[in-house]
């Protein structure tokens, strides 16, 4: 974690050493002679940048807090840990499901029906529905029941 926010406070200072130039950029390029106006920072664009920086800076300042608050260092920021420190139970997942690639496809329709055509979403809502269901209920028959 502290590797972590580390790198989002490296992050954080560039995007505000950027917000910066590029505010000095857009006011020397109002100056030039070709530039029929006054000169004008633009600020969408500066606001923009700084506010990720600001972003970034949120998620450092979160991550430090949360490395502040553990009991002991995590095996990715220590230079002494092994492979094997890290591995832990992430849960119970089913490599031979096809459920997901349903779900996403329900969803891929859903949205595509969304930007075309309304009609098209009740069809992908409904493959949505549907796998869902199968996702959650696929241990409770089949060879992989409990």
């Amino acid at each position: 974690m502290g590797t972590n926010a580390r790198l989002f406070w490296i992050l954080a200072g560039f995007f505000y050493v950027v917000a910066v130039i590029y505010v000095i950029w857009s006011w020397l390029a109002a100056l030039t002679p070709s530039a029929q106006t006054q000169p004008q920072v633009e600020w969408v664009g500066a606001l923009a940048i700084a506010l990720s920086g600001v972003l970034w800076s949120l998620i450092a300042f979160y991550l430090g807090r949360l490395h502040k608050s553990q009991s002991s260092e995590l095996p990715e920021d220590r230079p002494d840990a092994n492979i094997d420190d890290g591995q832990a139970e992430q849960g119970e997942f089913s490599p031979w499901s096809w459920w997901p690639l349903i779900l996403a496809s329900g969803a891929a329709l859903t949205f595509v029906g969304v930007a075309v055509q309304p009609w098209i979403s009740f069809i992908g809502a409904g493959i949505l529905v549907l796998a869902l269901v199968g996702w959650t209920y696929e241990y409770y028959r089949g060879n992989f029941e409990h």
